[in-house]
């Protein structure tokens, strides 16, 4: 069965990085969607980043220039990373990797409806 296991998150102060990592397993189709999603306690999940296998990008309006989503296809287990530069206390989250193994990945949305597939999730905390 499909597997994604994120990792990579921890404390930071404001205008710190971090690398969140999500490797992904248990899937054959090729040609998905991928995406970093949060969500903060008494909000809504919102969409992050987003990949498709061509390495067309999306991001959020609040990341845009602060977060670079990457992926890494050559290793046996596909690998998601978000690399977050500085950090605001506003990025606060429970961040969390998903994919759409249900079709072929023509735009890569932010819109998390449209995942069928997530990880158990990272937290990430800015103080």
């Amino acid at each position: 069965h499909v597997q994604l296991v994120e990792s990579g998150g921890g404390l930071v102060q404001p205008g710190g990085s971090l690398r969140l990592s999500c490797v992904a397993s248990g899937y054959t189709y090729s040609s998905h969607c991928m995406g970093w999603f949060r969500q903060a306690p008494g909000k809504e999940r919102e969409g992050v980043a987003s990949i498709g296998r061509d390495g067309t990008r999306r991001y959020a309006d609040s990341v845009q220039g602060r977060f670079i989503i990457s992926q890494d296809n050559t290793k046996a287990r596909d690998t998601l990373y978000l690399r977050m530069n500085s950090l605001k206390p506003e990025d606060t989250a429970m961040y969390y990797c998903a994919a759409d193994f249900a079709r072929t990945c023509l735009d890569p949305t932010l819109l998390p409806a449209a995942y069928n597939s997530w990880g158990q999730g990272t937290q990430v905390t800015v103080s």
